[in-house]
């Protein structure tokens, strides 16, 4: 079963600690070394964002920060457990290393929308084709 999990947590404009990347380094090669992870990484700040939202067809452009957020998405990670309880595990243990903020957890469909497709596997065509 594969799950995306999206971390959010109050926004800082500073980096962690050493101590914090390793802790969080030394994480993300257990579940990549016991074949857990298919992706993972952080987001920058949302000051370097935009939202972009449509209503009733009208596309409004939002630049960052977003001064309505209290919390944010701050990182993401795709990974293969054997069940719900287990991404909770994971979720527990992440959040014991990322701190205050919250892993929500949703299930992926087991076929992926775009089939086996991957970044430059697929050459590009013409509309016309």
């Amino acid at each position: 079963m594969r799950y995306m999990m999206i971390y959010t947590g109050p926004e800082s404009d500073q980096m962690p600690s050493e101590a914090e990347q390793a802790a969080m380094g030394a994480f993300i090669h257990e579940l990549a070394t016991a074949g857990q992870l298919i992706v993972t990484d952080g987001l920058q700040h949302s000051s370097k964002g935009v939202r972009v939202r449509q209503s009733k067809g009208n596309v409004t452009v939002v630049d960052g920060p977003f001064s309505e957020s209290k919390e944010v998405v701050g990182g993401f990670a795709i990974v293969e457990v054997s069940s719900r309880d287990e991404a909770i595990d994971l979720a527990r243990r992440f959040m014991a290393v990322a701190g205050d903020g919250q892993s929500e957890i949703r299930e992926m469909y087991e076929t992926p929308a775009f089939g086996e497709y991957r970044r430059g596997t697929v050459e590009p065509s013409s509309p016309d084709r």
